[in-house]
């Protein structure tokens, strides 16, 4: 008899004030991309959106809590999308533009501290990278052209994921374990903001060859708790560019190991 499918939880995307031409006017929309969630269910497990809980939900938190979602669960994906907000690490956004998205900071903090509670992995998708990040003390360049002029582009709105650049391994990174000794890889580049200052207890993975721009990070111990700040669910069936297969394979494999 097959094992159930693991089941893999990912954190909404939210849309506070959608398009008139959706029609949802006053409503607020939680959503995935599809491409994350086909990436999960690849490899043979399946991919739950996990709503928020918020304190001014219609939701009595006695009756349904993160830490049931937390229970039914074997691991938890953060996904991409709007900017970390300043303010969840003790900064003032720079231009109001970079004010980022506070409530789901806070849904994306608690669903975390539940998973970390109970031994189970987590894995963080650019933004959700960025939200490890801060989750354990660090800080974020809030616009990496404006405080780290010398950088390379590392986000454009109009080549959106076709814009690559070259990411390296650390020495005895475990990305270069599950790459088999690769000194790295070709990925997708859609962000502005990156890690600044690093959390306690996390190491870095990865960096932008050309400008040293942190890609990639992880939790210190034996838990599978890592980020990275490409999108390898972009990447399926694209020539060149660094596979998602090993990544998704060790992140379900500890899900496994944690059932």
């Amino acid at each position: 008899m097959n094992p159930a499918p693991l089941r893999i939880g990912l954190s909404a995307r939210l849309l506070h004030q959608p398009p008139a031409e959706l029609g949802f006017r006053n409503k607020t929309l939680q959503y995935l991309e599809q491409s994350i969630a086909h990436w999960v269910m690849a490899h043979g497990a399946l991919a739950l959106m996990l709503p928020t809980l918020g304190y001014d939900a219609e939701v009595s938190r006695r009756k349904v809590s993160v830490h049931h979602y937390v229970d039914l669960l074997d691991g938890l994906v953060l996904q991409g999308g709007a900017d970390v907000s300043p303010s969840s690490y003790g900064q003032q956004p720079l231009r109001p533009e970079w004010s980022g998205d506070l409530v789901r900071d806070r849904y994306e903090m608690e669903l975390l501290e539940g998973f970390l509670a109970k031994g189970k992995p987590v894995l963080g998708i650019c933004r959700g990278s960025q939200l490890l990040n801060v989750a354990f003390g660090g800080t974020l360049i809030q616009d990496i052209p404006t405080q780290r002029a010398a950088s390379r582009d590392h986000v454009d709105p109009l080549l959106y994921d076709k814009l690559h650049h070259e990411v390296r391994f650390e020495q005895d990174a475990r990305l270069a374990e599950l790459y088999e000794g690769r000194p790295g890889g070709l990925v997708t580049s859609i962000h502005h903001q990156a890690v600044d200052r690093l959390g306690a207890d996390l190491v870095v993975e990865a960096r932008s060859t050309e400008d040293g721009v942190v890609e990639a990070i992880r939790a210190r111990g034996s838990a599978f708790v890592a980020g990275v700040q490409w999108h390898p669910e972009f990447h399926a069936g694209v020539p060149g560019l660094l596979s998602g297969t090993p990544l998704m394979e060790a992140f379900l494999d500890a899900a496994r190991a944690a059932r």
